[in-house]
């Protein structure tokens, strides 16, 4: 019988970042995802403070799993959520009050998001903090990552800007449709047939690979 290797802080890190990224992957955190991306600003700001509560509370539960009655651990979990997105809402009203007008509603539903409450659950409850940071990082960026390249597109192809610099010049015609609500679900159905399709081709090279081993 095999035994299945310890997971290492690399591997931890590069799974939240593509394998089981949270929005091209897992599907989640949809609503901050379609609601936010209209611009490359917003889309930043979001998924960095989204990355600050989850490595932040991943590492407070991962210290305190030991301590948490397990009768109790949810609720455990969503106050000490909730503190992080507190302190991270006062950090973005700090350093800019635009960016907290326009986030909105949206920094304090952090709090609910299931990729923070998930990785809490699956994962920080489970292991050490150092593989917890790891992996809540690896999401955090993941988040991030899928977030940036959805207001990159937006915002570009949207308003003609690339974080408020001109990108193709005064007589560029924007697609207004883009930073509407429907261009945030075309935008998103896009990327997610681009990820599936790398996916399956990395997937053939790999079985191809394998059967000229064997």
């Amino acid at each position: 019988m095999e035994t299945k290797a310890a997971p290492t802080n690399l591997n931890t890190l590069l799974t939240g970042l593509w394998n089981e990224n949270p929005v091209f992957v897992q599907l989640l955190g949809m609503c901050p995802t379609l609601a936010v991306t209209n611009s490359v600003r917003n889309a930043l700001g979001m998924g960095l403070a989204t990355a600050f509560v989850l490595v932040t509370s991943s590492l407070l539960v991962s210290m305190l799993r030991k301590v948490i009655p397990n009768q109790i651990r949810i609720a455990a979990y969503v106050m000490i959520i909730a503190s992080f997105v507190t302190v991270a809402d006062y950090l973005i009203q700090a350093l800019s009050i635009s960016l907290s007008k326009a986030l909105g509603a949206f920094i304090a539903l952090i709090v609910v998001n299931c990729i923070i409450l998930g990785r809490a659950e699956a994962f920080a409850s489970k292991n050490t903090p150092g593989l917890s940071v790891m992996d809540a990082l690896g999401s955090g960026l993941g988040f991030t990552f899928a977030l940036f390249c959805m207001g990159s597109i937006r915002e570009i192809f949207g308003n003609g800007t690339f974080l408020g610099h001109l990108v193709f010049g005064t007589h560029y015609q924007p697609w207004i449709i883009l930073v509407l609500p429907g261009g945030g679900f075309f935008v998103l159905g896009l990327l997610l047939m681009l990820v599936n399709i790398v996916n399956e081709r990395v997937k053939r090279r790999r079985t191809v690979k394998v059967g000229c081993h064997v």
